[in-house]
């Protein structure tokens, strides 16, 4: 590990970050134009005090899942998050685990979109980012492992997540995970993440294993759909997809035409995040 192209190497990186490139408020009092130390921790979910040691030449070696979060947090390119895990002393992520990387590009976008639901997904359906709306409106994704961590996995292993959707649409849905899948497959292999999601869904689901006999295959693109909100009810939205150049990631935003029912739950939405209305 070394200490001291790691600390200048995060100072380097979050004195070019602007609050606005991580979809913070300017503020009128910022002695430096880059980022705080107390910032990046909180986007990387760690202490101010783990952060600041690591600048100082002074904190522990960080583990392969901090690396991650700092990557993600300073808005690292796929090079310069390899050179961030071999300063710091661990193997840079593998071709297969890289994949989880959040795309820079796509995390830009997505800091700028408060006021609708958003999301990142990998080709494998794993939510990697969500905003404040699209956890008001799915839930908080980021406790899932292993598997189910797959929100194709979920759909077909777990009956809470088909909740979302009307029952009239499920049918639709399931057609849609698996062709999805389907692609991914066949860019990464059988003998690959997606490959290991085929074995086990196969072994798990009967549903799943009669649709993957047909062979279709299909990305998700553009779409309109009624989600289910627990509190609001059905909600009518678009959902726009914005793919990565090697279409491993893809940004979801969902949207409803003004002036319609969809628009104003949304805007309900927004101002009920994660509260509950009062029983009555």
């Amino acid at each position: 590990m070394d200490r001291a192209a790691l600390a200048d190497f995060l100072r380097r990186r979050r004195d070019a970050l602007r609050p606005g490139d991580v979809g913070l408020p300017e503020g009128t009092r910022r002695r430096a134009p880059g980022l705080r130390r107390e910032e990046v921790a909180a986007l990387a979910v760690m202490s101010t005090d783990y952060y600041t040691r690591l600048e100082q030449q002074r904190g522990p070696q960080p583990s392969e899942q901090m690396l991650a979060s700092l990557a993600r947090a300073l808005r690292l390119t796929s090079d310069e998050r390899d050179y961030l895990f071999q300063v710091a002393g661990q193997n840079p992520p593998a071709a297969m685990s890289a994949a989880t990387h959040v795309a820079p590009a796509l995390l830009r976008v997505l800091d700028r979109l408060s006021d609708t639901p958003a999301l990142i997904l990998s080709n494998l359906g794993e939510t990697l980012v969500q905003n404040r709306m699209a956890e008001a409106l799915f839930g908080d994704r980021s406790g899932y492992t292993g598997l189910a961590r797959s929100e194709t996995y979920r759909w077909f292993t777990d009956p809470a997540e088909r909740l979302h959707y009307p029952e009239d649409d499920r049918d639709r849905q399931s057609r849609a995970h698996v062709a999805n899948l389907r692609a991914a497959y066949g860019s990464m292999g059988p003998h690959s993440p997606a490959g290991d999601l085929v074995r086990a869904l196969q072994k798990e689901s009967t549903e799943f294993a009669e649709l993957w006999e047909r062979h279709e295959v299909a990305k998700r693109f553009e779409d309109h759909k009624t989600l289910i909100h627990p509190e609001l009810g059905e909600i009518e939205v678009d959902c726009q997809v914005l793919f990565t150049e090697d279409q491993s990631q893809a940004l979801l935003v969902l949207t409803a035409a003004p002036n319609t029912e969809g628009y104003e739950k949304l805007r309900l939405l927004g101002v009920l995040g994660h509260h509950r209305f009062a029983e009555t």
